[in-house]
C-alpha cells in the first residue's frame, strides 16, 4: 500500500517532538519558552493523531472498495455491495462501513463503538476546533496510535496487493 504506515507516523511524530524540544532547549530561559513549547508540543499530537485517524479511514474505504470489486462471499462483503449498489462510492465512514463493520463482524463493536469516538475526534480537528467536543475520553496520540493498531490488528480489512 502506498500510504504511510503507522510505525511511520509514530516516527514522524517522535522524530518533531524531539526536535521541538531541542530547539526550545536552546538560547532562552526554561521558564520562558514552557508555555510555548507546551503548545507547539499538544498541536503536534493533534495533527500525528489527525493523520493515524486519516490513514484508518483510507483503510477502510480501500476495504470497502476491494471487498465490492472483488465480489468476495461473507456476510461483510455482501452489506458492502448492497450499500455500494445505492451509494456507489458516495459512502458515508461511520453510517455505512462502520455499521456493517458492527453487524457483519464478530467481536468487532467494542472497536467499531471506539472508532466512532475517536472519529468525532478527528471531525473536531478536521473542522477548525471551534467547539468543545463531547468525547468521553481523551484523544490524545497514544490513544489514537494504539487504537489504530488493535483495529489494524484485529479486523481482517482487505486491501489490493
Amino acid at each position: 500500500m502506498a500510504s504511510m504506515a503507522l510505525d511511520d507516523i509514530a516516527e514522524y511524530h517522535n522524530d518533531v517532538v524531539a526536535s521541538l524540544k531541542l530547539y526550545f532547549s536552546f538560547g532562552r530561559r526554561p521558564d520562558e519558552v514552557a508555555v510555548e513549547l507546551t503548545d507547539r508540543l499538544e498541536e503536534t499530537d493533534l495533527r500525528s493523531s489527525f493523520v493515524v485517524l486519516a490513514r484508518l479511514e483510507a483503510a477502510f474505504r480501500i476495504d470497502y472498495e476491494y471487498r465490492c470489486q472483488k465480489r468476495m462471499k461473507d456476510d461483510l462483503s455482501r452489506a458492502f455491495r448492497a450499500i455500494y449498489k445505492s451509494r456507489k462510492t458516495r459512502v458515508s465512514l461511520e453510517e455505512d462501513i462502520f455499521e456493517a463493520w458492527r453487524k457483519n463482524s464478530t467481536g468487532s463493536s467494542r472497536l467499531i463503538g471506539e472508532l466512532r469516538g475517536a472519529f468525532k475526534f478527528r471531525h473536531w480537528l478536521a473542522h477548525g476546533k471551534y467547539w468543545r467536543p463531547k468525547l468521553g475520553r481523551k484523544c490524545d496520540f497514544p490513544y489514537v496510535y494504539l487504537l489504530a493498531e488493535n483495529v489494524l490488528s484485529a479486523l481482517p480489512l482487505c486491501e489490493p496487493t
